[in-house]
């Protein structure tokens, strides 16, 4: 992916690659850059603006150099990760309610609060990130 943006804010570019854009010019450049870095970025090189390089590699730099528990995992509670596994099985969250004995709404409140808690945006996120990690299989007794 090629970002074409108007905005060189070092926000909006580091954005744009954790997104997973793989290069990001800015509109003021020229025919011949943006071709090039179409045709870069289609080869697989990572394509930046000028200066712009710099910003990503020193993040990476920065990210690299960070201790491996910087990256702590979100602690979920019992019930929102048992509500997300029903989200992971397509569940409405009236259904969930039901099955739980709570109100819709406080699913919806474990639903959010999971959403912030793993940094998703949506529902098929959350139930993607469910099956990614295991947790659309029912628990083992017990557990």
């Amino acid at each position: 992916v090629l970002v074409l943006s108007a905005s060189g804010e070092h926000d909006d570019v580091l954005q744009a690659v954790k997104a997973g854009a793989s290069g990001y010019l800015v509109k003021s450049a020229s025919s011949e850059e943006l071709v090039e870095a179409v045709t870069r970025t289609a080869a697989g090189d990572a394509v930046f603006t000028a200066g712009l390089a710099g910003l990503v590699l020193g993040e990476y730099r920065r990210m690299a150099a960070a201790p491996d528990d910087a990256e702590e995992k979100p602690q979920l509670t019992d019930r929102e990760t048992e509500v997300l596994r029903l989200v992971a099985k397509g569940l409405t969250a009236r259904q969930i309610a039901n099955r739980l004995v709570i109100s819709h709404r406080t699913v919806e409140n474990h639903v959010q609060s999971t959403l912030r808690k793993l940094q998703l945006h949506n529902r098929v996120e959350l139930a993607r990130y469910a099956i990614e990690h295991g947790l659309d299989a029912e628990p083992e007794a017990g557990k």
